[in-house]
């Protein structure tokens, strides 16, 4: 049977979202979503799958009726794990990795989790390291260890509630976990100091189908009891799948939002710094990619403080004429950068301006060149989001990083990712993605720009 429709299921951090997508194309022919609402417990904060699941199966329902579905696929957040008894039923609640309750026993944990050179996880906050919420679970509720049968990771947790297979899978696992060495392709020592070794549900490429349909889902949906369900993937590398799948490496990805993450796909070797804000991803391939990333957009606004005009050539030449530029308020040395906090050196345009718009995007490409160089970042750079739409700050990370910049601008995120999953890789090459050119008089002005950056930087 020929692919069509693939419905995927999308949980994001502050959404869920039923997803069919269109294969030949990648296009969204229809989406429904619902808060994900975070419930207070007891026993702790924890999402409200339930309500979850009750919404998935009606629009599942509802979707095959109109449309007709032929595969299922899966994409979700990092950062959480379910925990299953022998019935497959939650053990308990699914904890919201923001929760601060990991932070209670932060010691006893670092004293047993491995270190960063190990696992490419850099130690974060609340339950942001899987392994950390793990460890504070069995402390809180000592006989919850004894209850769980299995520990999925969360894409694998709507699989296993459609087909009955438990499973984890290497994106999810490779997602700041502390379970997972990326290096070898396993588990850390983490698991074995935990006694979780054989909880663990089996790993599994996000492109495996973990089965059909139960046969009470395909009843209750309408489905054909044979429609395959493919194992699923975290969000961020499903977006970056369709660049995993249409390009050739080396290149590097830059995601863009509230956050700006850095991927480098076969890059050169580098030795990561925890303390820059860089760790290892997982690809769907299964294959490392050294990551870094800063709140770039958060700081853009902040930082314009509103909306402002296209910045125009002459607010260009007043920014650089004279030499007015944003830089890290704290130097003391690279490591210790905190790119969210800034001060202006010469006089701060004012708000609402072009110039003052100009000089925010020159700070931002400077700032996405320094996390490239702190990965490994080789040739090409694709950009996607918001930021393919800033051209001077493109023209700007193509004279910092040295390097050919491409803007993305055709059909990504985090649905269409997933949707690749169920095959027809060469749907990837749609993804359009234009070079962008800058004249060579702009080049040598922006040279400059950045030198100066930078010198002031390591001062």
């Amino acid at each position: 049977m020929t692919r069509r429709h693939i419905a995927v299921i999308d949980i994001g951090k502050t959404n869920a979202k039923l997803a069919l997508v269109n294969q030949a194309d990648l296009a969204e022919i229809v989406v429904v979503t619902r808060p994900n609402t975070v419930l207070p417990g007891p026993p702790w904060p924890h999402f409200d799958v339930d309500g979850h699941w009750r919404f998935l199966l009606n629009s599942l329902r509802d979707f095959h009726a109109e449309h007709g579905i032929d595969v299922i696929s899966i994409t979700t957040h990092g950062a959480s794990a379910a925990l299953l008894d022998q019935d497959g039923e939650l053990a308990a609640p699914i904890l919201d990795y923001e929760y601060s309750g990991p932070d209670e026993v932060a010691n006893e944990y670092d004293g047993i989790r491995p270190p960063f050179a190990e696992t490419g996880s850099p130690r974060l906050a609340g339950g942001l390291n899987i392994g950390a919420q793990l460890y504070w679970q069995f402390r809180m509720d000592p006989q919850l260890k004894d209850r769980t049968h299995h520990i999925v990771t969360y894409p694998q947790y709507w699989g296993a509630k459609l087909t009955g297979v438990t499973a984890t899978d290497v994106t999810s696992l490779g997602c700041h976990t502390d379970l997972w060495n990326p290096h070898q392709g396993g588990f850390s020592s983490l698991v074995d100091k935990m006694g979780i070794a054989e909880k663990l549900a089996p790993v599994r490429r996000p492109s495996d189908v973990l089965g059909p349909l139960l046969p009470q889902i395909a009843v209750e949906t309408g489905l054909s009891r044979d429609t395959p369900v493919y194992c699923g993937i975290h969000d961020s590398n499903a977006s970056l799948l369709p660049y995993v799948l249409g390009n050739e490496p080396p290149f590097s990805v830059i995601s863009t939002g509230t956050w700006v993450i850095a991927m480098s796909i076969g890059g050169k070797p580098v030795q990561l710094d925890p303390n820059l804000d860089t760790l290892i991803n997982v690809t769907a391939l299964g294959t490392p990619a050294p990551s870094a990333r800063f709140m770039g957009g958060r700081i853009h606004d902040i930082a314009t403080g509103g909306s402002y005009p296209e910045p125009t050539p002459e607010d260009l030449v007043t920014i650089l004429t004279n030499q007015i530029m944003l830089l890290p308020a704290s130097a003391d040395e690279i490591s210790a950068l905190k790119w969210d906090q800034f001060v202006w050196e010469g006089t701060e345009p004012e708000i609402g301006t072009g110039a003052r718009g100009a000089a925010v995007a020159l700070y931002l490409a400077l700032v996405t060149a320094e996390c490239l160089a702190s990965i490994g970042h080789d040739r090409a750079i694709i950009v996607e989001g918001p930021f393919a739409k800033n051209q001077l700050l493109l023209e700007m990370l193509a004279v910092a990083a040295k390097s050919d910049v491409y803007r993305s601008s055709g059909t990504t995120g985090t649905s269409s990712g997933a949707a690749l999953l169920a095959g027809h890789a060469e749907t990837a090459q749609q993804v359009n993605q234009r070079l962008v050119s800058v004249s060579e008089k702009k080049a040598v002005s922006l040279q400059d720009h950045a030198a100066r950056w930078r010198r002031k930087l390591r001062h």
